[in-house]
């Protein structure tokens, strides 16, 4: 079980990265925002250049954010029942909830994103706007986002499995993350 603890901690911690790199993302969202208004409103000027990185940002924001936002345990969950459950009960609904939906969902996205980005980096598609970006990259972001998020779903079975043997605390505690 260990080996195994050992690789949720290396994807909690891949996760855990590109969360936080994705968070400053944001004040380059922001930045580029302002700018784009100062420019508009001073010298009367627009670009669609700069409205279309936004965009992307925000999707990378949102994307590459899923996973981390998995890892925290802050994703929606329905607590109706759940909280009224003790934590072995608990595991084992998010370890179904996983197997059952998150996996699954993950797969289908990636079968169908790999092609649809692929399409896009191989013909070098642009946007249609004028002075446009190339959307490779931002298509790029939905694969990734399924694949680290399925990575993460894959991390929280282990975890999750190692508290019920007895080799883990309870899932979203801090011993357990200091203890991988």
């Amino acid at each position: 079980m260990k080996p195994l603890l050992q690789l949720a901690h290396w994807i909690d911690r891949l996760n855990q990265a590109i969360g936080r790199g994705a968070a400053w993302l944001i004040l380059a969202m922001v930045l580029i925002s302002a700018g784009n208004a100062v420019v508009r409103k001073v010298f009367n000027m627009s670009s669609n250049s700069l409205l279309e990185i936004q965009w992307s940002l925000f999707a990378a924001v949102f994307l590459l954010g899923a996973a981390y936002t998995l890892l925290k345990n802050e994703h929606v969950r329905i607590d109706l029942l759940s909280n009224r459950c003790g934590p072995r009960v608990r595991a084992w609904i998010d370890i179904l909830g996983t197997v059952f939906f998150l996996l699954p969902l993950c797969a289908l996205m990636l079968y169908y994103a790999w092609p649809f980005f692929l399409e896009s980096l191989t013909s070098q598609e642009w946007s249609s706007s004028p002075g446009g970006l190339i959307l490779w990259p931002a298509k790029f972001l939905i694969p990734a986002c399924f694949a680290l998020l399925a990575l993460q779903g894959v991390s929280e079975i282990i975890k999750r499995i190692g508290f019920l043997l007895g080799h883990a605390d309870a899932p979203g505690h801090a011993a357990t993350e200091q203890a991988l």
